[in-house]
């Protein structure tokens, strides 16, 4: 599975941005979903993750309320809807794909996008 992940870019603080991951070369429609993060200094953290059927979905504390994660298996495309970003949101973000249940853990995740930069001004 070849992961591509895009929409990032840079918005005031109170802004909002859609990202988008688009799978190609096996369907994710079997897989769990995941959106990660990584700032400058930091470890890679959870955003978000969405079941393989998208019944279930799960937030970090730091996002919940303000990001949506979903999924179109259809498309094979996931996306996650970020409102009211905080510069505290800045960071690379990621996509990632496991077989099995979702994951807060990104070691669990088999495949990875290639990243996605987003900036939040204050």
């Amino acid at each position: 599975v070849q992961l591509q992940a895009s929409g990032g870019g840079l918005v005031p603080a109170g802004g909002s941005l859609r990202l988008s991951c688009a799978a190609s070369g096996r369907t994710i429609s079997n897989r769990a979903m995941g959106w990660f993060r990584q700032a400058p200094g930091k470890e890679r953290e959870f955003v978000a993750a969405i079941t393989w059927g998208g019944s279930s979905t799960d937030y970090a504390d730091s996002v919940k309320g303000r990001f949506t994660i979903s999924r179109d298996n259809a498309k094979n495309t996931v996306w996650l809807q970020m409102n009211s970003l905080k510069p505290e949101d800045t960071a690379v973000y990621y996509c990632a794909a496991r077989r099995g249940p979702y994951s807060y853990s990104a070691d669990d995740y088999e495949y990875w996008g290639q990243g996605t930069q987003v900036t939040v001004s204050s």
